[in-house]
């Protein structure tokens, strides 16, 4: 019968029912991992063209997202994809800092000379974050504040809204504009062919 659901057939949950239940339950949380694993994989892959650190970085990715499961807002109608992957950009980002600021203050001292090393080659290519700060320094104050604070600070939602002077809710708006904008600033649009 057309509109019931027969009898032992299971529905599948959204992303959003998934991290709902896993804020009690570890289970759902695994089986958003096998959704998301090999996407976030291939992601950080096609970044960082090297596959152990793309399984570090994707590894790192699950943990923060597992830590920060119960901040989970569903603004996408039920998919977790623009969060996980909004982590795992934050992730690389992270990633990319803190391997140049190591080279550099190996270069500084000497130690890359001493012990005869080369500057690690698996190191995020950067070229992804071309044009990043010129979008960032368009955006409206309040959102490029919101989006240092929150992604290069790592502050907690309710620490933003408290150095914003506004509230957790009004915060969460602030970088989820700021983040729309800078994909519309950074993603170029694909040249169709006649």
């Amino acid at each position: 019968m057309p509109g019931t659901a027969r009898r032992g057939a299971t529905r599948s949950r959204s992303d959003a029912e998934l991290l709902t239940a896993a804020r009690t339950d570890a289970r759902p949380f695994r089986e958003l991992y096998d959704r998301y694993a090999e996407r976030v994989y291939g992601f950080q892959l096609r970044r960082c063209g090297d596959a152990d650190a793309a399984h570090d970085l994707t590894a790192e990715t699950f943990a923060r997202a597992w830590e920060s499961r119960e901040t989970f807002r569903d603004e996408a109608g039920g998919s977790a994809g623009p969060w996980l992957f909004a982590i795992a950009r934050h992730v690389l980002l992270a990633s990319v800092r803190k391997g140049r600021l190591e080279r550099e203050a190996c270069v500084r001292l000497g130690v890359l000379e001493r012990l005869e090393l080369e500057p690690a080659t698996a190191a995020p290519e950067e070229r992804w974050l071309e044009g990043l700060d010129e979008a960032l320094a368009e955006l409206p104050d309040g959102q490029r504040r919101a989006l240092v604070l929150r992604l290069a600070g790592e502050c907690s939602y309710v620490e933003l809204a408290s150095a914003l002077g506004t509230t957790p809710a009004a915060a969460r708006v602030r970088v989820h504009r700021g983040l729309a904008a800078l994909r519309a600033r950074l993603v170029q649009p694909k040249e169709t062919t006649p």
